[in-house]
C-alpha cells in the first residue's frame, strides 16, 4: 500500500511552492498522486489565506468532495492528529504559550466523524517534536479510538517511538481497535525514534502477529525508507507532508515522489496495491456508503 501524504501542517509552503494549500489544490494533488500510483491520499487542510494550519471541517469536506467526485479512485485517509502542539508559556508553564495549537479529542475527531473516510490516523502518544511537545494523553487517545471505532473508520496507528506501540497494543487489548491493526512507524522526527534498519526491525517485533505495518521517513530519508520498509514486507509512504525534494536541490511534487516510490518498488518486483485491493485486504468501509 503506497500512501501519499499530500500537505501536512508544517511551515513548508514558502519552502516549496508545490505544497497545496486550498481544498482544490489539495484535491488536485491527491488525484495526481493517485494517477501516479498512490493507493491512499492522506489529508490535512490549510488556511487558504495564510497557508498555515487549519482544522476546519468545511475545508476537509470540500477537499474530500472534489476527490470523491473525480473519476480517479483513491483511499482517503484523514488526519485526526491536529491540535496537539503544546509550547509552555515560560512565565506560567501551566498554560500554553505562543505557537501552541490544542484541540480536545472530540474536536480532533470532528472531520473524521463528519466525512467518514475509509481511514484516519491515530497518533498513539505524546512526544518531543523538535522544540515543542506533541500532546496526546492516554485517556484522550482512548476517547478518540472509541470515536473512530464507532464511526466505522480504520485507524492507522501512528507510532513515533516504541512506547507508542505498547500503548497501541493496550488499545487493542481494551477492544478499542477492531480487526487486524494497521501500524505506521513514523521515523526520524526529532526527538522520536531514529530512522534506521535496526529500528524498523525492532518495531516489527513489537506489533501483534495479526498486524500490518507501514513506515515512513522525513526529508532526505523519505525515499530510502521506502526501500527499507518494502524489502521488509511493509507498506510505504511518501509526500510533501514529510519531504520537499525529489532529489538534492530539486523541489518535489506529490506525484513526482509517488512516481519515484513506484520505481523503487518495481526494483523489488512489487506493485502498489490498487485502492480496491486495499479496501478488501484491510476491510475498509465503502466510500460510496454515504457521509
Amino acid at each position: 500500500m503506497l500512501t501519499a501524504a499530500i500537505t501536512g501542517a508544517g511551515d513548508t509552503v514558502e519552502k516549496n511552492g508545490n505544497v497545496p494549500v486550498t481544498p482544490k489544490e489539495i484535491a488536485d494533488s491527491a488525484i495526481a498522486a493517485a494517477k501516479a500510483g498512490a493507493t491512499v491520499a492522506h489529508l490535512h487542510v490549510r488556511d487558504p489565506e495564510t497557508g498555515g494550519i487549519s482544522h476546519d471541517t468545511e475545508l476537509f469536506r470540500e477537499a474530500v468532495r472534489l476527490i470523491r467526485e473525480s473519476d480517479q479512485d483513491v483511499v482517503i485517509n484523514l488526519t485526526s492528529g491536529g491540535g496537539g502542539d503544546f509550547i509552555p508559556d515560560l512565565s506560567n508553564p501551566y498554560q500554553a504559550g505562543e505557537g501552541s495549537d490544542m484541540q480536545t479529542p472530540e474536536e480532533r475527531h470532528e472531520p473524521v466523524g463528519a466525512l467518514l473516510p475509509e481511514m484516519c490516523t491515530l497518533d498513539c502518544g505524546s512526544v518531543n517534536f523538535g522544540d515543542e511537545v506533541y500532546l496526546s494523553p492516554a485517556d484522550w487517545l482512548r476517547t478518540q479510538a472509541k470515536l473512530v471505532k464507532d464511526a466505522g473508520v480504520k485507524p492507522e496507528l501512528e507510532c513515533f517511538d516504541s512506547g507508542h506501540i505498547a500503548f497501541a497494543k493496550q488499545l487493542i487489548k481494551e477492544e478499542l481497535i477492531e480487526g487486524e491493526p494497521l501500524f505506521q512507524f513514523c521515523l526520524g522526527i526529532p526527538w522520536g525514534a531514529e530512522n534506521d534498519a535496526e529500528t524498523i526491525e525492532y518495531f516489527k517485533t513489537r506489533i501483534p502477529e495479526n498486524a500490518h505495518w507501514s513506515a515512513f521517513g522525513i526529508g532526505r530519508m523519505q525515499l530510502p525508507t521506502v526501500e527499507e520498509a518494502a524489502k521488509r514486507g511493509g507498506n510505504v509512504r511518501v509526500g510533501l507532508e514529510d519531504n520537499l525534494y525529489v532529489s538534492k536541490g530539486v523541489k518535489a511534487t506529490n506525484e513526482a515522489l509517488v512516481e519515484r516510490a513506484v520505481e523503487i518498488l518495481k526494483e523489488q518486483d512489487i506493485e502498489p496495491m490498487t485502492p480496491q485491493e486495499a479496501r478488501e485486504l484491510y476491510n475498509l468501509r465503502d466510500p460510496k456508503g454515504g457521509q
